[in-house]
Formats: C-alpha cells, structure tokens, sequence
C-alpha cells in the first residue's frame, strides 16, 4: 500500500509519501517538510497563530511536491493520513481538514493519527523492530518512557512533572541569547565548553519512578548566569557545557529507571528506541549506546530527518493502522491534547498489531 502522510501539529509543514510492502517493510518514496524556523525566531519560540497561517499557505504546495517526488498521481496512492494531534490546534485543523478533503475527492481510506505514535513507530520504517520495545520519545513538546506492545498498545512508564527536555533546551538557549532554535545552539556551545566550572543539580537522579523534571535546572542555570553577568562567550560554552552534562546524566539514570519498570512487566525489551528531535542530540545519542548496551539490548534511532516532525512517521503510522484494517471517519475531531494510551487499540488484528 502507498499513504500520503501530512504533518502540520507545530511548525513544519510537512508531506511525504509512503509505501508498506506485503512482508512489513517501508519505503520512503518523498519527504518534504518546510521548516517555520525563520517566521518564529524574533519571538524565541512557536507563535500558534503564525504557525496555522503559515500552514494554509504552504500546505498545498508541500502535497504537491511530496506527489511529484514520488513520482505518483492520486489515482496510485492508497490512503491518506494525517497528524490530528496532539499539537497546536490551528496547525492541526489545517492538515486534518486537508486530509479529509483529499480523502473525500478521490474516496481513500482516511487515518487520523497520533502524532506521538507516529514518533513511536517510526523506527519500523527503516528496519525490523519486533514488539515489544521501550521507547524513549523526547522531543520539545513531550519527554515519555513508553513500553510499545503493539499498534496502538502503549503503556506510559515516566514522563516530565514540568518541561520537556527540548523545551528545556530552548529554554536555556533563550536565558543565555543564543536564538531559537536552541537545541542544536546549545549543544554546538557546549562542545566547546567546560562543563565541570557549575555544579547543576540532577532532579530525580536515584528515584525508582522513572519520571523527569527539568525546570530546577533550568533554575540552577538562570541563578548561575545571574551571578556572574555580563556573561561572555567563555561563560556562555561553560554554561550550557554544564546544562548539558546534567541532561545526559538525567536521561542515563531515568532510562535504567525505566528499564527496570519494563522488564517485571513485559519482559525484555526487544529493543530501545529513541524518537523524537532530542534524540538528534549526539550526547544523548552517546549516552543511549551506554544505556542499551548496559541493559544488553540494541539501540535504535532513526535518522535525523525522521527525529523531527516529518510526513513519513504520519504515512507510516497511517499504513501500520491500516495494516490492521483501521480506518477513520470523515468527522474525527483534531485534538490539543491526546495521549499515547488513549490512541485506539486494533480490535481483532493482534496478530498483525504485534508483527
């Protein structure tokens, strides 16, 4: 089957055209997303209301490549899915409302997705990942341990009592003037930084409940800048060499935590799985090689392009709901808010859900 995936929940807009072979394996045939990052960089961060007009006026345009990419016309494609949540609502509206009329038009089978599912499953795009497996999704809208038994089988085992760690990030990127977005600025400063010059706190380092919060750091972090401002360059590499150093160090602890919830419940994981922008983050990528090879287990992350919101992970998604003979109505309702475990379990497909 070939799906059209479309992804407008923040500020990329994105289409991608996928195909699932009969044995189970995918094929990216074309991934176009349009990044906003240039629209939102004067105000430190995502403006919904910039980001849902940027999505009407581009999103046309963006299918159109996708389909040109892939060398397909409607009358070849199989289904259409899209991200109908969680995310900013604006954006929401405008891909699901799209999906729909394209679905209607040329009378495809229409998925709504979970755009954390689509993260979640993304790994199976690009190999064999056999259920069950234990995912880490962090992105800078959402940090969760997830144990996936299936599609649309989750079990959510930590996530963040305050920020996520990419908003943390962002955060911090703000604090010390570095520019949206600050992820990939904080972790370019901090390569040249000392991290050892601060001593940041680790929250919840030793707690049996595999949960996050980052906000006392991105406290800890503001107090220390406060201290010493003016800052200079040195200050700021030193700084966020430290952020970064107690983020890696959080992580290790909070997945080996997690680990240990998996296994008296599940069993051990076939895999660890890191979704979500974060993952790109090459300290953490080091210290996830660390975890799985500890826990004797293999790690999995998808490529870059595939860690931040893209249209693949919604068609892919869309073709494993399929694949379980799951459609949608017309009328599925966008949604702001909407967790991995109240996502739509198969009824009557376990053995495709759990291939």
């Amino acid at each position: 089957m070939v799906v059209l995936g479309i992804e407008t929940t923040c500020d990329e807009t994105a289409a991608a055209v996928v195909e699932r072979r009969a044995d189970g394996s995918g094929a990216i045939l074309s991934n176009i997303v349009l990044s906003q990052t240039k629209e939102h960089a004067a105000y430190g961060g995502v403006v919904p209301e910039i980001a849902a007009r940027a999505h009407v006026e581009a999103l046309d345009k963006v299918i159109a490549a996708a389909l040109k990419d892939a060398g397909r016309t409607w009358d070849r494609i199989d289904a259409v899915a899209a991200a109908a949540g969680p995310g900013l609502i604006g954006g929401v509206i405008v891909g699901l409302t799209t999906a729909k009329a394209i679905a209607l038009v040329n009378k495809l089978p229409f998925i709504a997705v979970n755009h954390l599912e689509a993260h979640g499953l993304s790994p199976r795009l690009i190999g064999a990942v056999p259920f069950p497996y234990f995912l880490f999704l962090a992105s800078g809208g959402h940090t969760q341990i997830v144990a996936v038994l299936g599609v649309g089988d989750y079990v959510r085992l930590g996530t963040t009592l305050d920020d996520a760690i990419g908003e943390a990030f962002d955060k911090t990127a703000k604090l010390l003037g570095l520019g949206y977005p600050g992820g990939p600025l904080v972790e370019r400063e901090a390569e040249r930084g000392q991290a050892e010059r601060f001593a940041l706190p680790r929250p919840m380092l030793g707690r049996p409940d595999p949960n996050f919060s980052f906000s006392g750091l991105k406290t800890a972090v503001r107090l220390e800048a406060q201290k010493i401002a003016p800052l200079s360059e040195r200050d700021v590499a030193d700084l966020c060499a430290a952020f970064q150093a107690a983020v890696t160090d959080v992580v290790a602890d909070r997945l080996t935590a997690g680990l240990k919830a998996f296994r008296p419940r599940f069993g051990s994981p076939n895999a660890l799985v890191a979704a979500g922008g974060v993952a790109s983050n090459r300290a953490i990528r080091a210290v996830l090689h660390r975890v799985a090879f500890e826990a004797r287990t293999v790690l999995v992350v998808p490529p870059p392009e595939l860690c931040t919101d893209n249209g693949a992970m919604i068609a892919w998604a869309g073709s494993e709901r399929l694949a379980c003979g799951v459609t949608d109505a017309l009328d599925a309702s966008p949604r702001a808010r909407w967790s991995l475990e109240a996502v739509t379990r198969p009824v009557g497909k376990d053995e495709a859900a759990k291939g």
